[in-house]
């Protein structure tokens, strides 16, 4: 390929990764223009307010208890990240390693449920919360995401099969159980898989509208994203308020994202899961 036509293919590639990153962007870049206008200004062409309504976000703090959903939110998502990666791990590590009969059969019907979808779960679910005096309480928000789940089980048994065998032998020769093999010598070199893992899982549990809507009913237990719900009014919503709240919310997603990055790319490259 010549240099001139190496030139021009760079130039579309950079064109076309510029669109995409203009796209998704856009909708954040507004949501926080908008956090920041008085109410009569929301539909101003103008991109940035003429003055800049810092108070929208100390308003969106008293009108709802946002700082406890907040923290009720990392609770969950804390509780049902660290479920996912040790049950998840655990799972995929006998998948990958152990010899059982119907391995295969098992891991294909495990992998069948991701083709359920959520709502006809739902229902389950709820009557299991309710027999078990969950509703309104923590557990609800906890103990159902926490036990693993196909996609997680999947995720760690690829990575685990990247794994040299050597690993294992020397491992056994040691004397090492296989508990021993999955937690001190397997386990520490799936660090980037884990880490995929733990930020989809965390992304997940943070953006679920569903399973708290029907879940939960006080503010004190509520997660982040009823709260946006219960900002918007029967009649009319307040909707920079809408906004500052929904970019306070988004905002530890970006943290999450930003200091996982490298280390997200590389877990999904190394688990087979990019594409090659």
């Amino acid at each position: 390929m010549s240099a001139s036509r190496r030139l021009v293919v760079g130039a579309l590639t950079y064109l076309a990764l510029i669109a995409v990153a203009w796209c998704a962007l856009t909708p954040i870049l507004w949501s926080i223009s908008a956090s920041l206008k008085p109410d009569g200004e929301l539909l101003d062409a103008a991109p940035l307010p003429s003055r800049p309504q810092w108070s929208n976000y100390r308003e969106a703090f008293e009108v709802i208890p946002l700082g406890r959903m907040l923290l009720n939110t990392v609770l969950y998502a804390a509780c049902v990240t660290a479920g996912q990666v040790f049950f998840c791990s655990l799972a995929g590590y006998a998948f990958a390693r152990l010899r059982f009969p119907g391995r295969e059969a098992l891991f294909l019907g495990y992998l069948a449920t991701l083709m359920v979808p959520l709502t006809v779960t739902v229902i389950p679910q709820f009557l299991l919360m309710r027999a078990f005096g969950w509703m309104d309480t923590p557990w609800s928000m906890i103990v159902p995401g926490m036990f693993g789940s196909a996609f997680g089980t999947y995720l760690m048994r690829q990575f685990f099969q990247t794994l040299p065998m050597e690993l294992e032998e020397a491992a056994t020769l040691d004397g090492c159980t296989p508990w021993q093999i999955y937690w001190r010598v397997l386990l520490p070199h799936t660090k980037p898989a884990v880490m995929v893992l733990a930020v989809l899982t965390w992304i997940t549990v943070w953006n679920d509208f569903l399973w708290p809507l029907i879940m939960i009913q006080r503010n004190s237990y509520a997660t982040a994203t009823l709260g946006l719900i219960r900002l918007q009014g029967q009649y009319t919503t307040n909707w920079p308020l809408l906004m500052a709240a929904a970019t306070v919310i988004l905002l530890p997603l970006l943290v999450i994202y930003a200091i996982a990055q490298r280390a997200f790319i590389r877990g999904i490259a190394l688990s087979g899961l990019g594409g090659r």
